[in-house]
């Protein structure tokens, strides 16, 4: 990503609304899994902070590409950050429980057929994948091209892709749903060639407003059919 990337990152994700929704999300979708997690492409560390609190029986693990975010992600979380890329992971064969790639296979950098062959590796058998992934190819916008994202996919999309790669079980639902007309209005109306990031400290109220609605969403007892976001698990055979 852009290098002022990581620092707005570094700086929003542990309270701006997105990153708590989704932190959340991938708390649950993790469930009962016990041992080590890797977070493959861990960014600046928000996401293995979490975990930390949230499930400090974990052993975590990262690895990140760029230097500045593996060092703001290891003062952040306390976590061991292995630098390198996600297409030949140093690790070896069946050495973590749980994989999460967490807005990373979307990336230009990454190749989604070699990374995730190399997560199929690292895993243990009947070991974890999370993924995910930013929605809809008619969605990409400034905020994308300044993330470097190459690619955005569907539910259907995800789902076959993690099927192609071996994984089974394979599921993949859309959240950040109800606002994702919110979401088209801004990135397809209002920002035009704006090349400012997504990502900032919005005003408490607003913060607590957007986050409000995705937990209402959260809540809901039904799945919906379109969102701004897919969220994904898998299993290795």
């Amino acid at each position: 990503m852009e290098s002022d990337e990581y620092a707005l990152m570094d700086a929003a994700e542990g309270r701006m609304w997105w990153y708590r929704a989704l932190h959340v999300r991938i708390v649950a979708a993790l469930g009962d899994v016990r041992g080590t997690v890797l977070d493959a492409g861990c960014g600046t560390g928000g996401l293995l902070s979490v975990l930390r609190c949230k499930r400090p029986d974990l052993t975590l693990v990262g690895i990140e590409a760029a230097e500045d975010a593996a060092r703001r992600a290891a003062a952040k979380s306390g976590a061991a950050i292995a630098r390198g890329n996600v297409n030949v992971l140093p690790f070896a064969d069946a050495s973590f429980d749980a994989v999460i790639a967490a807005d990373v296979l979307c990336h230009a950098a990454v190749e989604p057929d070699l990374a995730l062959a190399e997560i199929k590796r690292v895993l243990r058998p009947r070991g974890r994948l999370i993924v995910n992934m930013p929605a809809y190819e008619w969605m990409m916008s400034a905020h994308d091209r300044r993330v470097h994202n190459v690619r955005r996919l569907t539910a259907r999309q995800t789902a076959r892709m993690l099927h192609r790669a071996g994984f089974r079980c394979a599921r993949a639902r859309y959240w950040n749903s109800l606002l994702l007309p919110f979401m088209v209005l801004h990135r397809k109306l209002l920002s035009g060639a704006d090349s400012s990031s997504d990502v900032a400290v919005f005003p408490p109220w607003l913060d607590a407003t957007l986050h409000g609605v995705t937990e209402i969403e959260r809540r809901l007892p039904l799945v919906l059919p379109a969102g701004g976001s897919v969220l994904a698990t898998a299993e290795r055979p």
